[in-house]
């Protein structure tokens, strides 16, 4: 699959997980909304509920920037796969401080015009593309 075509796919869908490491180097996994400008991605702490604002997702990212980025199509038709992952280090922003990556997430989420997200964003810079495709067209 070429990066362009990786880009795209990538940026199309819906929902990423969000992999993350502490310190140790113990893992974390997790599903999330997102938008892409260029090699930035975007994701927003919002207002789904959550156990608590303490997420081990930002201080994760506090004690060791490297993530990866995850997007995936799975069909029962076995030609249809295909994954793209996104690797690079992440920031934690203040909302305040992120308008534009906020207004990715505004502009991709009919949820987010409603209910603009007010937490934290987290600002992904992608250093690292790839991808497969099952069959590629």
């Amino acid at each position: 699959m070429s990066e362009p075509d990786q880009r795209q796919r990538f940026a199309d869908a819906r929902v990423l997980r969000l992999s993350t490491a502490n310190a140790q180097g113990e893992p974390h996994l997790v599903p999330a909304t997102f938008a892409v400008l260029g090699d930035r991605v975007a994701i927003a702490v919002d207002h789904k509920p959550k156990r608590h604002g303490n997420l081990k997702r930002l201080r994760n990212i506090q004690e060791n920037p490297a993530v990866s980025l995850l997007v995936d199509h799975f069909d029962e038709d076995w030609e249809q796969l295909w994954w793209v992952r996104a690797d690079g280090r992440a920031k934690v922003l203040e909302n305040v401080d992120a308008d534009e990556l906020v207004q990715a997430l505004l502009s991709k989420y009919d949820q987010y015009r409603e209910q603009r997200p007010s937490g934290p964003v987290i600002e992904i810079r992608v250093s690292r593309w790839s991808g497969w495709v099952a069959r590629s067209d």
